[in-house]
């Protein structure tokens, strides 16, 4: 596709998912209607991810990681898992079969497993890459994986309201955590919970007493080991939920034994069937999205147009604000970003030039707001 041909040894993995959830909610108050009076927000908002990590990062190595069916194993450990969440809204139950479509037009493997949620995949497929001397890069906001991170894999989290990507290595996992290793997240969440994924933790113990017991004992293990110096009520709660705080542990935890097996040859990014590319996006009417995807795919095509910028940046390179003309797909919707426009076929204010006059005093207000 558009990389050079070097040897580029970064695999990026997309959970699809929290990029769809999260682009169906950034847009959730100035929604995409098409002309059909179909929703499009949550496939507009992952293709626009989707575009913008190949855009800016041009990886040789590509997929995208979806749930299927839950997480059986910790459905069994816990009846209650997930089972605060609200039922999936109809624009996204619509969305996938579209985003899968298009996924497969553009040649770009889709994973997936009954019974298993897209965090164990990432988490299997990111350390069987690491030891083939792969850089790994997990496309999510989820902070659950911050626990797999280490010196080739990391966290690449999406721009959000105006600012650029993040990108999360070992020093930014123990800044936000308080944590001397990555993988001591997975204590924090055992101990604090997770209400995103109902996980119940200790009781009492939020983020701030987390953090003071993972930096006082290291983990949940060595907490139980030392309850002798805990006092009143947190050492009664502590020591009366032990069951249930090794199960939040156990359920917090992103399991690395799944039964999918990393082989870059199937991982590579290839060139799109565009002829299927288009046919779906006209459906959609996503008018310039054709346009984006020649950018991207065919820049030599593009008059005016050239992104063989050099293949060997790393993510960090490029983790910028919006401002550089990026897509920001957590920006207020219709804030005017480049890509927005390429994607809708609508002008934005900052796609449209202007003409500002001073109105003085007078008749020229008169004139101006008259009825």
């Amino acid at each position: 596709m558009t990389n050079d041909g070097t040897d580029d040894k970064r695999l990026f993995l997309l959970d699809a998912y929290a990029l769809i959830f999260r682009g169906y909610y950034a847009l959730i108050k100035n929604p995409r209607i098409n002309s059909q009076g179909m929703d499009t927000s949550a496939i507009m908002g992952f293709t626009n991810s989707l575009f913008d990590v190949i855009r800016r990062e041009k990886p040789e190595y590509l997929a995208v990681a979806f749930d299927k069916e839950g997480s059986a194993e910790r459905t069994e450990l816990y009846a209650d898992y997930k089972a605060n969440r609200d039922e999936t809204p109809e624009a996204i139950k619509i969305a996938v079969p579209y985003i899968q479509q298009i996924l497969k037009a553009m040649h770009i493997p889709i994973i997936e497993e009954a019974g298993i949620e897209a965090d164990d995949l990432i988490g299997t497929l990111s350390k069987q890459a690491e030891k083939e001397g792969f850089t790994v890069y997990m496309v999510t906001p989820d902070k659950d994986y911050a626990q797999l991170v280490s010196d080739n894999i990391y966290m690449y989290r999406p721009a959000r309201m105006g600012n650029g990507i993040e990108i999360w290595g070992i020093p930014e996992v123990q800044k936000k955590f308080e944590v001397d290793r990555p993988e001591q997240v997975i204590d924090y969440l055992g101990m604090m919970g997770d209400a995103s994924d109902n996980i119940p933790g200790l009781p009492g113990v939020g983020d701030k007493t987390a953090k003071k017991f993972i930096k006082a004992y290291g983990s949940m293990e060595g907490l139980y080991e030392n309850l002798d110096q805990l006092k009143g009520k947190m050492k009664e709660k502590v020591e009366a939920n032990r069951e249930l705080g090794f199960l939040s542990k156990q359920l917090a935890t992103i399991k690395l034994d799944c039964p999918v097996q990393f082989n870059a040859s199937k991982y590579t990014l290839d060139d799109p069937d565009v002829e299927k590319v288009h046919e779906i996006f006209d459906e959609l009417e996503f008018r310039r999205a054709k346009e984006t995807l020649a950018k991207i795919f065919a820049p030599d095509n593009v008059p005016g147009v050239n992104y063989k910028e050099d293949n060997k940046k790393t993510p960090s390179d490029n983790s910028t604000s919006s401002s550089s003309g990026q897509f920001d797909l957590f920006s207020t919707p219709g804030s005017g970003t480049a890509a927005e426009a390429d994607a809708t076929g609508r002008n934005t204010l900052s796609t449209t030039d202007h003409l500002y006059q001073i109105v003085q005093p007078g008749m020229g207000q008169n004139y101006l707001f008259r009825p």
